[in-house]
């Protein structure tokens, strides 16, 4: 199975970390890089990148910095993996927007590799076409309020 790569993992994160400030003017990209443990070089092209599919906009000067362009439940995580990974499916014969027949492949319709993975293309699409930026920052929020903290031990 394809994983994704760890430019669109970064991106993710960092767009994640806007997403909760949005709202709150641009964010440097040195604080971003170090709150988000992302390599300073690494997130500037990134962001640049973003920046070209105009989910973010950035600001120069001293208050400048990146931000989203637009409010976290308008964009969803599906969006988001296209731009950076490209198709969703496992298989150029199992996407929507970029098929391509396998050339060993002498019956696509009926393949059953190609049933399979079209499942799992569209299992994949549904979860990350419904799930909005605003619907993830709520669930690691949650996620983190679920954690309990470490039990205090007093030994007198």
């Amino acid at each position: 199975m394809r994983t994704i790569s760890k430019r669109t993992q970064y991106g993710l994160k960092a767009v994640l970390a806007l997403g909760s400030r949005y709202g709150e003017g641009p964010v440097l990209i040195a604080t971003l890089a170090r709150q988000e443990t992302i390599p300073i070089k690494f997130l500037e092209v990134i962001l640049q990148e973003l920046k070209g599919t105009g989910i973010l906009i950035s600001k120069k000067g001293p208050r400048g910095g990146y931000q989203l362009s637009r409010p976290p439940s308008t964009i969803t995580v599906g969006s988001l993996i296209r731009m950076m990974e490209g198709p969703l499916a496992p298989l150029p014969c199992a996407s929507e927007t970029a098929f391509r027949p396998c050339p060993e492949c002498p019956d696509v319709e009926s393949c059953g590799t190609r049933i399979i993975m079209r499942q799992v293309r569209d299992a994949m699409a549904n979860v990350l076409d419904r799930t909005t930026l605003a619907d993830l920052i709520s669930q690691v929020a949650s996620a983190r309020a679920k954690r309990k903290p470490e039990a205090l031990m007093y030994d007198i």
